[in-house]
């Protein structure tokens, strides 16, 4: 079976002002329909350089990303990115805020505004339509991020740390509505995150980074129960899987 997303002997060379910098170096891995996979690594590893390729965001040095067995030379709509800024536009409202992507493909107003309800209601941000991101929290913001990436309907979520300004009950939380959206919404997802408690709680799978050039030095089968029960993240099973993680990192 082809696998929906794939990375094929990626690299990634920046030219800057002091000479090329390898970030990326001959990666491969596959993605299959409707997995979560989390990637991990220290920091500057290039994680986020990886997510940019997979997203069509940037182009490759060397080697190609394949979408449904189709090489990605553009941002695709079927590819939505939340990244770890939300970004939002302080004059507009939460409501014209996540309309943004479809007021970019002109789609017509009437069904802008339903899927704008449609997907404010799935984040739970129905009441907050015409609120300013001022008058936000800070996870809110981020599910504000997180409706937009999603009003396109997307089949592949990539999130770059989009929790990782957050508290830590905030970002529990936020978790937990990923994890819920990726459910209902049937999505393919790939994040990257420093945090490998998170990585474990959210992937069917893990790709541990090496130091600059990236490269993949380790992958874990995240074999936890689906949905995930309630307390797991202190259970003995996950506490063993986030200790070998963090051991390959360091390694």
């Amino acid at each position: 079976m082809i696998p929906l997303l794939q990375a094929k002997s990626l690299s990634k060379t920046y030219d800057t002002a002091h000479g090329s910098v390898p970030a990326v170096r001959n990666i491969s891995f596959k993605v299959a329909a409707g997995e979560f996979l989390c990637i991990v690594g220290p920091s500057g590893c290039g994680k986020t350089t990886i997510l940019h390729l997979l997203g069509g965001l940037i182009p490759p040095t060397e080697g190609q990303v394949l979408l449904a067995g189709h090489p990605l030379s553009e941002p695709p709509p079927e590819i939505s990115v939340v990244f770890q800024n939300p970004n939002l536009m302080p004059w507009r409202t939460v409501s014209d805020n996540v309309i943004l992507p479809l007021q970019i493909l002109a789609m017509p107003n009437a069904e802008t505004q339903k899927r704008s309800k449609e997907t404010l209601d799935m984040v739970g941000l129905s009441d907050f339509a015409q609120a300013y991101p001022k008058e936000l929290s800070g996870g809110m913001e981020q599910r504000v991020a997180v409706a937009r990436a999603l009003i396109q309907q997307p089949s592949i979520l990539l999130l770059d740390e989009p929790f990782g300004a957050l508290d830590a009950l905030t970002r529990e939380r936020l978790n937990h509505e990923i994890l819920r959206l990726w459910q209902n919404q049937n999505l393919t997802a790939v994040m990257v995150t420093h945090n490998i408690r998170e990585a474990v709680f959210l992937a069917d799978r893990v790709l541990v980074l090496s130091p600059r050039p990236a490269t993949i030095s380790a992958e874990f089968i995240i074999d936890l129960p689906r949905p995930r029960p309630e307390g797991i993240e202190y259970g003995e099973a996950f506490g063993a899987l986030a200790y070998e993680i963090r051991q390959a990192i360091k390694a």
